[in-house]
């Protein structure tokens, strides 16, 4: 698996690693297929997780054990729509809103775990290159693909505040096709975010008694 850690090309005088195009592609496909609820999200998911894990796996061990991590949501990602895809009317899952209970419940523990990684990174500076930042991008990450996994239209918001770290940061650290790709996720969040939420509404209105079908 060194390739992945080889030059692929150079773009704006930053050298692009075939590990950060190839698992960056792969995660902005499953984000597309997340929009159109499409079940495969979940395995193009694991396998970004997989070829970034092959990517970082015996020099990297904190961003290795961090795709360990993601596969296993895409693991229960691929259970949950499993078992509700038969819940809306054109057979894929419906997307909801949280409840004010389930979206305290994911900022707890967005903030608490983000507190909780980054002083794991700071206490072990080689499992990560920047502390704070990282765990935030690491722990909402995880957090958006949990709401997307219970078709939460929350999901949509989590992976937009991602963003709004995961853009400058990769560009500061000279991972500007990252950056990129985060600009691009920027606008399928907004997308995806406007179609869920209608179908949310659609799906969710109660039908007047005597009113047609």
């Amino acid at each position: 698996m060194n390739w992945l850690n080889k030059e692929a090309f150079t773009l704006l005088d930053q050298h692009i690693l075939w590990s950060d195009m190839i698992g960056n592609v792969l995660g902005l496909i499953a984000l597309a297929l997340g929009w159109r609820r499409s079940i495969l999200s979940w395995p193009v998911q694991f396998l970004s997780g997989l070829v970034l894990f092959g990517a970082f796996y015996g020099h990297l061990t904190g961003s290795a054990g961090k795709q360990v991590v993601v596969m296993l949501v895409a693991g229960y990602g691929w259970w949950q729509w499993n078992r509700n895809k038969g819940q809306g009317k054109d057979g894929h899952i419906t997307p909801r809103f949280a409840t004010w209970r389930e979206r305290a419940a994911m900022i707890g523990a967005a903030a608490l775990g983000t507190v909780a990684v980054a002083l794991l990174f700071k206490a072990y500076p080689s499992l990560s290159w920047d502390p704070w930042p990282d765990a935030y991008i690491f722990v909402g990450t995880i957090v958006a693909m949990y709401a997307q996994a219970r078709g939460m239209v929350e999901f949509w918001f989590a992976w937009l505040l991602v963003d709004l770290v995961g853009v400058p940061l990769n560009f500061a650290n000279g991972y500007a096709f990252s950056g990129f790709v985060y600009v691009i996720y920027g606008a399928l969040v907004l997308w995806g975010m406007r179609d869920w939420w209608l179908r949310s509404r659609k799906e969710t209105r109660p039908v007047l008694e005597g009113a047609p079908a």
